[in-house]
């Protein structure tokens, strides 16, 4: 796939609903943004440091950001990913996550997390690639729409535990 991946605009709010209209209740239920409602995506294009789209031939097929913590916790950035389910297993997600790491830690982050369900194995397996490591593991912690309990797993990347990891990918060069 060559999707271009850029900083999220307010041009992009009709073709992020379409891509969201895609997603399974498994995926929505772990989105905190409510990406489905148009005027918050245009909150979010107001300001679009560290939030991107993937578009591929006009449609957007991707979206990633990278949410500071307030207070205490502002050295850290929370990591969502979402991939169009017709794009997945093109390498998207994993481009979408070098964009994320470069541009966080580039914007100061020492740490970035994401939180995935357990049965996510191939994308537990991918940021596992990119040099996350597990922090927690929440029992029954998500209720999906039909009110089925799953376990949600927390990753976390360090810049400075990962710069080899970093280095092996391509990343190191680009934060200079």
């Amino acid at each position: 796939m060559t999707a271009e991946i850029r900083n999220l605009t307010r041009d992009d709010v009709t073709g992020l609903a379409a891509m969201f209209a895609k997603l399974s209740d498994l995926d929505l239920t772990l989105i905190r943004e409510d990406l489905n409602d148009p005027e918050h995506v245009v909150s979010l294009a107001d300001s679009p440091d560290l939030r991107w789209v993937a578009v591929d031939d006009g449609a957007v097929v991707g979206w990633a950001a990278v949410q500071r913590l307030p207070g205490w916790s502002d050295h850290v950035g929370e990591l969502r990913i979402v991939v169009d389910p017709d794009a997945r297993g093109t390498g998207l997600g994993r481009d979408l996550t070098k964009q994320a790491l470069r541009s966080g830690f580039g914007a100061g982050l020492g740490k970035i997390v994401i939180e995935l369900a357990t049965d996510q194995e191939p994308v537990i397996e991918m940021f596992s690639r990119f040099g996350f490591t597990g922090e927690a593991l929440l029992r029954d912690h998500i209720r999906d729409r039909d009110g089925e309990l799953h376990d949600l797993i927390v990753l976390a990347h360090f810049a400075q535990e990962g710069l080899e990891t970093l280095d092996a990918i391509g990343v190191v060069d680009a934060l200079g």
